[in-house]
């Protein structure tokens, strides 16, 4: 489960329903209901709830789908100006740098908090 704090339209996340799930993007979130309407890639419409909808685990797998590719040297994975560090080693945390601001993330992080991180840095929704 997610908290529904977090959700913000764009976000992708995995859906459930009629225990199938199903990856899609949030289209609108209804803080009144509490209920978010998510697109799947089966090009379906639905609503739900934050008991219904989970988080996507930040891989590289999930960074390539989001367009970055991967540098040289230390794992660290690039769009633009923007750099995604994935915890490996000796190094616990996920690492965020955007021109002159870092972030460091304790643990992994979701893609759903990579996108509104990434929102929060440069202005713009990663998608």
């Amino acid at each position: 489960m997610i908290n529904f704090s977090e959700l913000k339209a764009g976000d992708i996340v995995l859906a459930k329903y009629a225990e199938q799930i199903m990856e899609g993007k949030i289209l609108q979130v209804d803080h009144e209901l509490k209920q978010v309407c998510v697109l799947t890639h089966e090009e379906q419409e639905s609503w739900y709830s934050a008991e219904d909808l989970f988080p996507i685990p930040l891989t590289e797998e999930q960074l390539v789908k989001l367009k970055f590719s991967k540098a040289e040297d230390n794992g660290t994975y690039v769009r633009g100006p923007f750099t995604v560090m994935l915890p490996h080693g000796s190094e616990p945390h996920t690492r965020l740098h955007y021109r002159d601001e870092t972030r460091n993330i304790p643990g992994s992080i979701m893609v759903h908090q990579l996108q509104n991180h990434y929102a929060g840095m440069t202005l713009f929704h990663l998608e």
